[in-house]
Parts: C-alpha cells; sequence; structure tokens
C-alpha cells in the first residue's frame, strides 16, 4: 500500500480567461502533468484534483470554467475545492489525507509560485513529507510593481525551487516522484 498521493491544484479552464494566461509553456507543461497522473494511476497512488473557486467570475461554479483543463486526461479519486492559495486552508484535505493513510504528497499544477508553492509550505508544516515537481507545474510571466522588472515563467520556476528545496519539499522530476 503506498502512502502517497498526487494533488494537481488548479489545473482548471478559468485560467484560459485571465489577462496573463499564455500558451507558450503550456505543451511541455501538460506533457509532464499527464505522465505524472499516469504514472500515479499506474501506482496505484491516489490522485486528488483541486479546483480553486471564487464567488463570481470566470472562478465561479456558476461560470463553467471550475473544470479540468481539456487537454487533460484525469480521473481523480477526491476532488477539494478551495478558496484560499492553500489547498489545506479552509478545505476537508488534511482530514482526507489522514484517513487514507497519506504521509508523502507529490505537488503538481497551476500557478507554480502561489497555489503550488503556498500547499507545499502548509503541508510540510503540517507534518507531510513533500516531492514538489516543478516541471508539472505552470506559471506566467510577471512584472515586479516597483522595480517594473519582468521575470519569466522560467525565473519564478527556480525562484520556487530555491525557497522550498530542503526546508519545505524536496524537488524532483516525475521520475524521481514516481520511484519507489
Amino acid at each position: 500500500m503506498t502512502h502517497k498521493a498526487l494533488i494537481v491544484i488548479d489545473v482548471q479552464h478559468s485560467f484560459r480567461h485571465s489577462t496573463y494566461w499564455s500558451e507558450n509553456d503550456l505543451p511541455d507543461y501538460l506533457e509532464k502533468q499527464q505522465a505524472l497522473i499516469d504514472g500515479c494511476v499506474q501506482r496505484g497512488i491516489p490522485v486528488v484534483q483541486v479546483f480553486h473557486v471564487e464567488d463570481q467570475g470566470h472562478f465561479s461554479m456558476q461560470s463553467g470554467n471550475v473544470r479540468a483543463l481539456s487537454e487533460l486526461s484525469i480521473n481523480p479519486q477526491l476532488v477539494i475545492h478551495k478558496r484560499y492559495h492553500s489547498a489545506f486552508a479552509g478545505t476537508p484535505l488534511a482530514a482526507r489525507l489522514t484517513e487514507m493513510d497519506v504521509t508523502t504528497l507529490i505537488i503538481s499544477g497551476i500557478r507554480t509560485e502561489q497555489c503550488c508553492e503556498t500547499t507545499t509550505r502548509q503541508a510540510s508544516d503540517s507534518g507531510f513529507k513533500v516531492d514538489f515537481v516543478s516541471e508539472a507545474t505552470l506559471t506566467f510571466p510577471m512584472t515586479h510593481l516597483r522595480s517594473g522588472r519582468e521575470y519569466t515563467s522560467a525565473q519564478i520556476r527556480e525562484r520556487t525551487e530555491l525557497v522550498l528545496e530542503e526546508r519545505f519539499a524536496r524537488i524532483v522530476t516525475v521520475e524521481q516522484a514516481l520511484e519507489g
């Protein structure tokens, strides 16, 4: 029996309506995300899908956009709706993982530096071991409000790896996440 679970965070159609949405990194991300999902299913690792939900706009349930990106094939064992950056905040996620005897989380999804990183930090602080699969996360370029400096998706991902590794998570590839 495995003590791992894959957490797929906010891989939802809602983002396609955001002003910052870009398809530049999407093909590579989807390939890695799908390989991670498929590998977990093959190994009997439960898949948990998390959706961000808001009262209005493209992240509202009424919008019809709170659904998996159409390019993704996923059949989760558990679906969580969250209203905060962390998939743990205000949700039954921790209790459900404990019921499932999960001790290690494999984190993936959208956006690397926001919901994926925040969930990772809270998971670690809650006693879970975390494998952060950076290559199976997606983010978008950002501009620093004070300096005006633009950061690429790759720079943001690297920064997230820097602050998480050896503090909150083990940074791994898809293949490493699926080992043992």
